[in-house]
């Protein structure tokens, strides 16, 4: 005998329900009873049956176990709205100023970004969403399905598109991981490796009392880095006490520098967390009367263009900027086209140059 169809298994159920009366038109079942009978939410019902992002493969189960016992069938014009692609996708941003386009890491990230679109032909949206207008929009954008995906950059530890992004069905890319949580696509780089090395290259050259200019304390970046300081200087028993916090900017760094040396002024090197914040420690130091790098080494981190016009220029760490956009959105057009990719964490190089030359300089 043939295997009954799900219609059929449907009919048979139903004729067993106690509550049906003869003559009784049957109310086909809905997607929410699927989800109520298979144990999850609405949401994780629709990825399952419409074979999409993020389920669990007992999740999946239940759902198609569900649905077989319920005689679920799917909505023809529905399944087609949830597998279609519309063409564009999204660049969030949790951030309100418009000068974050003349940021020059962001705007290498976005050329990157533009780049790989360019050989998919998926059209970009560009979305501040640090307000909650801005958050509202993007919310908004994704539950009308007018994006096919999105892309998150650098969330805060309570980032609400943290939230946006656990509700939505479409696949999210982060670049760079949250400080909370380790989401399942994301693009990253070796933070704390990079940090470790530029400290190891301090102490090579004979730093012993050794300093670091952190960024915001809710930053997974900033954090990694301030391990990886801590990292290097614990494998020569040395304190990594000498912390002070900016917001990743030349003004934040100067001042930043300035607290350091009126609480250490013994220091002789220094690994800042951005360049632009090595750039502004550059300042503070100069203006304190210390030399650069006889007295006091500097290492920064990004290889910004900045970092080549500094006096003196500024030795640091290279991380690829313009590649961390393209994976992220390689990583985004393989989602869109069903495959499921893994995260990438993004090596680093140090770039050696006159603010901490190889070797103890002046000695």
């Amino acid at each position: 005998m043939s295997e009954p169809t799900t219609a059929g298994r449907a009919d048979r159920h139903r004729e067993r329900s106690p509550h049906q009366s003869a003559g009784q038109v049957l109310k086909a079942p809905t997607l929410e009873e699927v989800a109520r009978r298979a144990g999850v939410s609405r949401s994780v019902a629709s990825r399952a049956m419409n074979n999409v992002r993020n389920v669990s493969p007992a999740k999946r189960e239940a759902v198609a176990r569900a649905a077989s016992e319920l005689g679920y069938v799917p909505n023809a014009t529905a399944r087609a709205l949830a597998t279609s692609t519309v063409g564009s996708v999204v660049l969030a941003v949790s951030h309100d100023d418009p000068a974050l386009f003349g940021d020059p890491f962001f705007s290498q990230v976005l050329v990157g970004v533009a780049g790989a679109l360019d050989r998919s032909e998926l059209d970009l949206t560009l979305l501040l969403a640090s307000s909650e207008r801005g958050q509202a929009r993007l919310e908004r954008l994704l539950r009308s399905r007018r994006s096919d995906g999105v892309m998150l950059m650098a969330l805060r530890g309570d980032d609400p598109l943290n939230r946006v992004a656990a509700a939505t069905e479409l696949p999210v890319v982060l670049g760079g991981r949250p400080l909370n949580g380790e989401p399942r696509w994301y693009v990253d780089v070796d933070n704390r490796g990079g940090a470790r090395v530029a400290v190891e290259h301090l102490l090579s050259s004979g730093r012993r009392r050794i300093a670091t200019i952190g960024g915001p304390t809710d930053l997974e970046a900033s954090v990694a880095r301030q391990q990886g300081f801590a990292d290097a200087l614990a494998v020569e028993r040395l304190p990594a006490d000498r912390v002070e916090h900016a917001d990743f900017s030349f003004e934040g760094g100067a001042r930043a520098m300035e607290r350091l040396l009126g609480a250490h002024p013994d220091i002789d090197g220094v690994f800042a967390a951005s360049d632009n914040m090595a750039a502004g420690a550059l300042r503070a130091l100069k203006a304190a009367g210390r030399r650069v790098p006889e007295d006091v080494a500097v290492v920064g981190f990004d290889d910004l263009e900045i970092a080549r016009h500094t006096e003196p220029a500024l030795t640091t760490v290279s991380q690829p900027i313009r590649g961390l956009g393209q994976e992220m959105a390689t990583m985004l057009v393989r989602l869109i086209g069903g495959e499921s990719p893994t995260p990438i964490i993004l090596p680093t190089r140090l770039v050696v140059r006159g603010s901490a030359p190889g070797g103890r300089a002046g000695a």
